[in-house]
């Protein structure tokens, strides 16, 4: 994360027309290593105690890619000092942490300090398009929405222990870390909210090789979800980063009365879309390529045809928090609207845990 958006900061102003800033500090853990990387991504300097460098009256913004365990520390203490926060997904590991950090930014908005959690998917052109799409309604009454985000990063039983492994340094595993993205989107795409959940959560592989030997694996490989939404629709969710074969695949499709959409992020530049108001002879899901000017983003990129790829989402991402800044305005999503996907997130481990439909409360 930290090198995504190091290149959305370092390329930025090169295609959007955006307020003037400097990257400044690269904060990280070894000195040699972030003097290293703080070079190489275009970092003015590199420090290595990130409470020194938030009390600097030469930083306005903090963005945070570290570890979840770290989120609500940080961002608290960012946002008290009056600096602006962009915050990676997921907003925190646990409930009362998240809850924590809206009350944290809900207090620095009132003296104008500005908060964004990134799920920055929300920025990839064909997924603006699909929220556009259905807000005109081309898809009528939403009635069913499928979302799968599915990785095989840890299909081998062998693959070592890593921070994401652990509860204390993770929070959870394939639920916060995309099951997260899956979430967002249902609600994002819908403008909709879940109030009523139910999921399962389960570890295929419990002990990885560590550091000093096998090490128990205390979060979960895979999760599924269902989820009612407000407005009536229904939303399976399924997760897995043991699901070999599929590198980055958030496949989304969306069921309406009218017509469905379909969105694979291993094919970041298309949109299917199917009218079920054409002629039944004439009916079929059509391909869009998402890269005309008058698509989302795309004004300032390249010839239509020239696709994107995973990074540009960040490029927008850093676009359109600078622009809020600078306007002094509330970026989206808010740190609110991370709290609404880890209370989902909440509720499936708990529906989990029990066995149980979990209700939560309309907000």
């Amino acid at each position: 994360m930290g090198k995504a958006h190091s290149n959305a900061w370092r390329n930025v102003g090169a295609f959007f027309d955006v307020p003037a800033f400097t990257q400044k500090v690269l904060v990280g853990r070894d000195a040699d290593a972030v003097a290293a990387a703080a070079a190489r991504y275009g970092w003015a300097e590199s420090a290595t105690d990130w409470r020194q460098v938030i009390a600097r009256d030469d930083i306005d913004i903090v963005d945070i890619c570290a570890p979840g365990a770290l989120h609500a520390e940080i961002a608290v203490a960012a946002l008290a000092a009056g600096r602006h926060v962009l915050l990676e997904k997921p907003l925190a590991n646990s409930l009362s942490e998240a809850e924590s950090m809206v009350a944290a930014a809900q207090h620095a908005r009132d003296r104008g300090v500005r908060s964004m959690v990134g799920f920055t998917y929300r920025r990839v052109p064909a997924l603006a398009l699909a929220r556009s799409l259905i807000a005109g309604r081309k898809l009528g009454v939403v009635r069913q929405v499928r979302a799968a985000y599915l990785q095989d990063w840890l299909a081998d039983d062998e693959s070592p222990m890593t921070w994401r492994l652990r509860r204390e340094s993770a929070g959870s595993g394939a639920l916060g870390d995309i099951a997260s993205h899956a979430i967002d989107q249902v609600q994002f795409l819908l403008d909709d909210t879940v109030t009523e959940v139910s999921g399962r959560l389960h570890t295929f592989v419990s002990e990885r090789p560590g550091p000093h030997g096998p090490e128990p694996v205390t979060v979960d490989d895979a999760a599924w979800a269902t989820l009612s939404l407000a407005g009536g629709a229904v939303a399976s969710v399924e997760v897995s980063r043991m699901a070999l074969g599929r590198k980055n695949a958030l496949q989304i499709e969306v069921f309406g009365s009218k017509g469905s959409l379909r969105f694979d992020l291993e094919n970041p530049n298309e949109l299917s879309f199917f009218d079920g108001t054409d002629p039944i002879p004439e009916q079929g899901f059509r391909r869009i390529l998402v890269t005309e000017p008058e698509h989302p983003y795309l004004n300032a990129w390249w010839p239509p045809g020239h696709v994107l790829g995973w990074e540009n989402s960040f490029t927008h991402e850093i676009m359109d928090f600078l622009l809020a800044v600078g306007a002094g305005t509330d970026p989206s999503p808010s740190f609110e609207d991370g709290l609404a996907v880890q209370r989902v997130l909440a509720a499936i481990e708990e529906s989990a845990a029990a066995n149980s439909l979990i209700q939560l409360a309309h907000r």
